[in-house]
């Protein structure tokens, strides 16, 4: 099949984003209740260092958001759903965590709403491998070095080259493949090294998710300056 070309990239995305919106607002918790694997072990990872105040990416409807909350952060949560970003807050209000969670609907293809090195440290749990281009990534993750604190952490998972669904479905360029209407972006070490620049690469974890199960890399990185 003919791949996606550069012209046609941004009317994936904001097909995806339609996409999204009608997903969650048929399933109140699409990816479960309680909190993954990543964000448990970026938790002991902030509380080791100290990193309070955190910034989320692509907080989907808010499993990982109310764990980090109870867990004594304070979170920014940006998701580019509304339907999201409602329900991650009538969570939070309905489990008393309004003051430890802000939710801001946001495209992440824009710059951050956020000031130079205002967080102490950012997760995200799959939102790189959303339908985003290279380019778009490596604008991104500067955007994050932007605003984290020196040394600040940048913890960050993705599906991988290795993945059952990579090379399968629809090719969208880039490494992305469309399954049951979702784009992928794949990831292999070399495309973690790219997006690495101004970072100090402090580790890349294999671990699986999921009933495939999904083939994932844990990435850690801490910003250099």
């Amino acid at each position: 099949m003919k791949e996606t070309g550069p012209d046609e990239v941004e009317n994936v995305s904001d097909a995806q984003h339609e996409l999204w919106e009608e997903s969650f607002s048929e399933m109140s918790n699409m990816f479960g209740e309680e909190p993954s694997y990543p964000a448990r072990q970026a938790a002991d990872l902030f509380k080791k260092e100290n990193k309070i105040k955190i910034l989320e990416l692509g907080g989907g409807q808010g499993r990982d958001t109310l764990f980090f909350a109870q867990s004594g952060f304070r979170v920014h949560v940006v998701d580019y759903s509304n339907i999201g970003i409602r329900a991650i807050t009538r969570k939070a209000q309905s489990l008393n965590l309004s003051n430890s969670i802000i939710p801001i609907c946001h495209d992440l293809r824009e710059p951050l709403p956020f000031g130079d090195e205002s967080f102490d440290a950012c997760y995200s749990h799959m939102l790189y491998s959303m339908a985003l281009t290279t380019l778009q990534l490596e604008s991104l993750s500067e955007e994050v070095r932007r605003v984290l604190k020196p040394k600040g952490l940048n913890v960050y998972t993705v599906r991988t080259t290795t993945d059952h669904h990579f090379g399968k479905g629809i090719p969208r360029g880039d490494d992305m493949y469309e399954n049951d209407r979702f784009i992928v972006h794949f990831f292999n070490k070399e495309k973690v090294q790219r997006l690495a620049q101004g970072y100090q690469i402090i580790s890349i974890d294999e671990f699986e998710e999921g009933e495939l199960p999904r083939k994932l890399l844990l990435v850690t990185l801490r910003k250099e300056k």
